[in-house]
């Protein structure tokens, strides 16, 4: 029997379960609102699993799930060498945000990141320690700005309210994610030309770890014909 993880709230189960429905799969939540119990209609041997959006990845990783919706950010950023685990088995076309580096506003000579590499180390040398860069997406942000050549930096973890950290002097900048841009603007942040670290969707994911017997891959052949992936 293949287990499918998918979101167990919020907009993002609402949109999975629609997603499923368009392609004649139910994705049904059984008993009380909070039981994580549910069934699945419409293709044969396979189980729903639901799990907060953050567990499905570690739940991939481990091989404890076949396959499991989320977002490519989540994904990339909690499984070390996440390719050679997990794959990408198709996107599912919502859930988009980009990752990107935003910085303030007022900084008008701050427009790419060459630019933050030369204020990061003019910044360090005026006040002995490091720029901080406010994120939740450590290991993201330090591959790309690694990547980019951006030093003088030092990370600062952040679980929410990102975009106020520039705003509290918690932090001088910040990677989070955006949709529209209007958070950032209203806390007077800006994102750098060339600050864009990840396209972000919903995916389906499946786990290369999971024990994928014969009667499974049957299953997930005709769940992958039913949706078309």
């Amino acid at each position: 029997m293949i287990r499918l993880g998918v979101p167990s709230k919020g907009r993002l189960m609402e949109q999975t379960a629609d997603w499923f429905a368009a392609r004649g799969v139910s994705l049904r939540r059984t008993g009380a609102e909070r039981e994580y119990a549910g069934e699945v209609a419409g293709v044969a041997g396979v189980e729903l699993v639901l799990l907060s959006a953050g567990e499905i990845p570690r739940e991939l990783a481990a091989g404890r799930i076949h396959l499991g919706v989320t977002g490519m950010d989540v994904v990339r950023e909690q499984v070390p060498d996440w390719a050679g685990r997990i794959e990408e088995f198709g996107r599912l076309g919502f859930g988009h945000a980009d990752l990107v580096i935003a910085v303030p506003a007022a900084w008008v000579d701050v427009e790419t990141l060459d630019d933050l590499d030369a204020v990061a180390a003019a910044f360090r040398a005026a006040h002995g320690h490091r720029l901080r860069i406010a994120t939740k997406y450590h290991r993201l942000v330090r591959d790309f700005l690694r990547a980019e050549g951006v030093a003088d930096y030092q990370l600062v973890d952040s679980q929410g309210a990102t975009e106020g950290t520039v705003k509290n002097a918690t932090a001088e900048a910040i990677a989070d994610i955006t949709s529209s841009g209007e958070t950032l603007r209203a806390n007077h942040l800006k994102v750098l030309a060339d600050g864009l670290v990840l396209r972000s969707e919903a995916a389906l994911f499946r786990a290369h770890d999971a024990d994928w017997g014969p009667a499974d891959r049957a299953a997930l052949d005709a769940l992958r014909a039913t949706l078309e992936l």
